[in-house]
């Protein structure tokens, strides 16, 4: 347990293969998806068969790329959209909910805590069907007594964001909520006593601290709703997103173009994190006083 003291031979290489079976287990896959993107074959396993772009770029009767399918195209602006709305209620509710936690003592505070993470524990598919017969049954009272036709209650795009959101926003509470706890109050106070209002103080004070733990979270929930799949699946109406339509795709018989999709969302993400990293490299850092 001490680093200074050596360590028999066994374990050192034990360790060391350890960490070189994990890195090949993790990313072995994703270099095969990413590989058989290229492959001139109309299936998306080896052997491979040549170099060839037009999983990207054909547009032909016998093979269609990534750039040309109409269908993978809107998937992809689909779960854009979802996402974009899930990070911005996740960013904006979770925020709220973090000040409500750390910074508010009431009554049934620790339940109340406690039944936010709920959603984190239960299993995305339990989830999806929950929200989803919850919201047929509001929905069908209301067109039968009111004779109201609320469709926003039907499977479709608003109970998409809503399913996402019921858990995505738990992640984004604990991540605002974590950033502040360690937050120093008495810079609050002493604007206080420099005669700055209760909203000076937040919009010039307590937010830009926050503000890195608020793009992590919007980074994290953004990616997320992307790529859920169990939630969605349940909740989904005629507009599929992109993993509801590649799960659909794949049962019918794949061809590499999903490869391509999936190597299009791996630099994607690869992106967006190196960004994330770059961002956080460039803050100004507090200087000593």
């Amino acid at each position: 347990m001490i680093p200074s003291l050596p360590r028999p031979a066994i374990q050192r290489y034990g360790l060391a293969a350890f960490v070189g079976a994990f890195f090949v287990f993790l990313f072995v896959p994703l270099l095969v998806v990413a590989v058989f993107a290229f492959n001139n074959a109309d299936y998306p396993t080896p052997p491979w068969m040549g170099f060839t772009l037009d999983w990207f770029f054909a547009d032909s009767d016998s093979r269609t790329g990534l750039l040309h399918d109409a269908e993978l195209l809107k998937a992809i602006g689909v779960s854009a959209w979802v996402a974009l709305w899930v990070t911005l209620l996740s960013v904006v509710v979770g925020t709220c909910n973090a000040f409500l936690l750390e910074r508010f003592e009431f009554p049934g505070k620790s339940a109340v805590a406690l039944l936010s993470m709920v959603p984190l524990v239960i299993p995305g598919v339990i989830l999806g069907i929950s929200i989803l017969a919850f919201a047929s049954r509001i929905a069908n009272f209301a067109d039968a007594t009111w004779g109201l036709e609320l469709e926003f209650l039907r499977p479709g795009l608003p109970l998409v964001i809503l399913g996402q959101f019921s858990y995505i926003v738990t992640i984004a509470t604990l991540t605002i909520s974590a950033s502040l706890r360690r937050f120093d109050r008495t810079l609050e106070e002493a604007a206080f006593n420099l005669g700055a209002s209760r909203a000076a103080v937040l919009w010039t004070i307590t937010l830009p601290y926050l503000r890195p733990s608020m793009i992590g979270a919007a980074a994290m929930a953004f990616l997320m709703s992307f790529e859920n799949f169990n939630t969605t699946l349940m909740l989904v109406g005629s507009d599929a997103p992109l993993t509801v339509l590649m799960y659909g795709r794949m049962r019918e018989g794949a061809t590499p173009v999903l490869n391509a999709v999936s190597l299009f969302l791996m630099v994607a993400s690869a992106l967006l994190a190196v960004l994330l990293m770059w961002r956080s490299a460039r803050a100004p850092r507090p200087k000593a006083a």
